[in-house]
């Protein structure tokens, strides 16, 4: 049975289809003194798929109690889809005394779990924190699917460090060329971020990036994209915090397109397929 956290509806509903499992109704309640209960009555068979992505403080903790629900129902293999692994980015001790909260994060939900699925983290070694078994899938190959027919399209990563998932996404689409983006400092005060090696004159860009915070840094690299024909920007998270989408909007981003890892309006592809290989 699919047992979806909250952040997760949508992603869980699309993995229930393609899995042939039937979906659990999962309840939320909140207790007079403030303390949150989730909990999945409706649950039936040997194994529970919790699917809970955990973009905040109150969704790990849901991710936590649904675990331990779905075993107090009878459940004797839990498998936990994490579609996006909040604290992920926090993968070291930035300085003395701080924790490396990637690992305390896979330890606890390690507690209540036979093995986890990531979708695409943006540190692939956060798999090694957990204590159980655990699948990594990558979900950026899907987003070309959502892409419609460009001009000589360009596959731009925000750095050298994210060309591979450019180029996962131009080989998914079948055609086009890939590069990075490179900033060149003038002064202490200019900068400009450009294309390391190919124009972009004429033609149909897609800026692919695993994740989409703030939006500021790419917002910055597409306004130096001389005239092209069109710029869209394709993710796998959409986290999308604050103004992000305005300031794409602002440089001249034509669509955005992202999966369900995380529910935003630009969330048109899911990451349901990738998920449903890893569960076979």
């Amino acid at each position: 049975m699919i047992v979806p956290g909250p952040p997760s509806q949508s992603l869980a509903a699309e993995l229930a289809a393609a899995t042939d499992r039937p979906l659990a109704e999962v309840s939320y309640d909140r207790f007079p003194d403030g303390e949150a209960l989730a909990a999945a009555p409706g649950f039936a068979g040997d194994e529970a798929v919790v699917v809970c992505s955990t973009p905040g403080d109150a969704a790990h903790l849901q991710l936590l109690q649904l675990q331990d629900a779905v075993r107090e129902a009878g459940a004797e293999r839990v498998t936990t889809v994490i579609p996006y692994m909040g604290y992920a980015r926090q993968d070291e001790a930035f300085e003395a005394g701080h924790p490396v909260s990637a690992r305390a994060v896979a330890r606890a939900v390690s507690t209540g779990a036979d093995r986890v699925v990531l979708v695409s983290p943006h540190e692939p070694a956060v798999a090694d924190f957990f204590d159980v078994p655990v699948a990594v899938v990558d979900a950026a190959s899907l987003l070309a699917g959502a892409l419609p027919d460009l001009v000589e399209p360009l596959f731009l990563a925000p750095d050298e460090g994210a060309v591979g998932l450019a180029t996962a996404v131009r080989d998914a689409y079948g055609r086009g060329e890939t590069d990075h983006f490179e900033k060149t400092r003038h002064s202490g005060s200019e900068v400009t971020v450009r294309p390391h090696d190919t124009a972009a004159t004429g033609r149909g860009v897609v800026v692919v990036d695993d994740i989409v915070a703030t939006g500021s840094t790419m917002s910055a690299a597409i306004a130096g994209l001389d005239g092209p024909a069109r710029t869209l920007v394709a993710c796998v998270h959409p986290v999308l915090s604050g103004v992000a989408r305005t300031r794409l909007a602002q440089a001249d981003v034509d669509a955005v397109h992202a999966t369900d890892t995380l529910e935003r309006p630009c969330s048109t592809v899911s990451a349901a397929p990738a998920v449903a290989d890893a569960l076979e």
